[in-house]
């Protein structure tokens, strides 16, 4: 008999099986998946640690969170400063400096404040409330940033056209007046050395793993196995779908190993213009490697990733739930069916129906951990 019983071997449920067994309890894993570790799965190809399911840059200014993944293994340096490719033009991303002297050739702060300032009195003439992100967009940053950089990446994202889409899904561009590439505000950021997959290894040590092994399929004999069970699938699911379906936007992902040290020479090149299918590229060796020569791979291979955004549906993998008003009530209305399991409690991205940076979700199952675990 096992003190717990976790459904998926994600990042929420490696996270509260440490902590489980850390506290003497014995837990059981599943996964419907051939591998643990969920999205942050990497596997190594021609020494290269490979993102299966997509980059993830763990970032947080959490010294508590920080301190717990080192614990497990070392973190290197690596600092997020993607590019944006629109129609063979390069923009750092995010927007600063950088960004706004290569629009418009701008060199000061102030500079670059007026011709924003220029574009968005220019879109207010005929926009008063925003009606859908185009409007929000202008209104924002101007026509330049818009159509360059914000309007064809975010309708690949969302699957519809910038005029069809809420203007909340952009309350707000974080513009930066200063020259420093470094995406994310966080004090903490990096990249496991060898690899997301070797860090939840060792979350797991101690617990019986199960993989290729479908909850729905073996539910009844596996509900039986523990004295609680924590779930981290789809929450509607769970109950069958019988409120109706959530929503969620999905993910197909394209891999290639090229004869070559490099193919784009930056870990994250964004593609912005709609006609491009992809969203981005990854080169996954830039995760782990600085400097000009290549440390760990095989010398002459790399490996890249473009990633297409798609609808979901059932059977899919589900990557971000669509987190508007419609949903998040559906939602509430699953997590009062959820309030009511005496066994099962409800975790992570896909059981909360929440969007999660790593950071969250770490955070998140340890603070459950020190509700639950008695």
């Amino acid at each position: 008999m096992y003190d717990y019983l976790i459904v998926g071997a994600g990042l929420y449920g490696a996270v509260f099986a440490n902590k489980a067994m850390k506290a003497g309890k014995k837990c059981l894993v599943i996964d419907k998946r051939a591998n643990i570790a969920g999205n942050i799965y990497t596997e190594n190809i021609h020494g290269i640690n490979v993102h299966k399911y997509g980059a993830h840059i763990f970032h947080t200014d959490d010294k508590e969170v920080w301190d717990y993944v080192n614990s497990f293994v070392e973190f290197n340096r690596y600092t997020n400063s993607p590019v944006a490719r629109y129609k063979d033009q390069l923009y750092n991303l995010p927007f600063n400096m950088n960004t706004f002297h290569e629009l418009w050739g701008v060199v000061t702060p102030e500079e670059a404040k007026a011709e924003i300032a220029r574009q968005t009195a220019e879109a207010a003439k005929t926009i008063s409330e925003p009606k859908n992100v185009e409007e929000q967009a202008l209104l924002l940053g101007g026509k330049d940033i818009y159509e360059k950089l914000i309007k064809g990446y975010t309708e690949k994202q969302w699957g519809r056209r910038a005029t069809e889409l809420p203007a909340f899904i952009i309350k707000r561009l974080p513009f930066r007046f200063i020259y420093d590439n470094n995406y994310f505000n966080d004090k903490y950021q990096g990249i496991p050395v060898g690899g997301y997959t070797a860090m939840v290894e060792k979350m797991f040590e101690g617990a019986d793993i199960r993989l290729n092994t479908d909850f729905y399929e073996h539910k009844e004999e596996l509900m039986k196995e523990a004295s609680k069970v924590i779930f981290t699938g789809l929450i509607d699911e769970y109950f069958n779908y019988s409120l109706g379906e959530l929503e969620y936007r999905s993910l197909r992902f394209e891999t290639e190993t090229m004869d070559t040290d490099s193919f784009q020479g930056n870990a994250v090149v964004n593609y912005t213009e709609y006609e491009i299918p992809y969203t981005r590229i990854i080169e996954h060796k830039f995760f782990e490697e600085f400097g000009s020569a290549p440390k760990n791979s095989e010398d002459g291979k790399t490996v890249v990733t473009r990633e297409y955004p798609a609808e979901w549906k059932r059977g899919d993998e589900p990557y971000y739930p669509v987190n508007n008003e419609k949903n998040n009530a559906l939602y509430e209305k699953y997590k009062e069916l959820a309030d009511k399991e005496e066994k099962v409690f409800f975790g992570g991205r896909l059981g909360k129906y929440r969007y999660y940076d790593m950071d969250d979700v770490i955070a998140d199952a340890l603070n459950d951990a020190k509700e639950l675990i008695k």
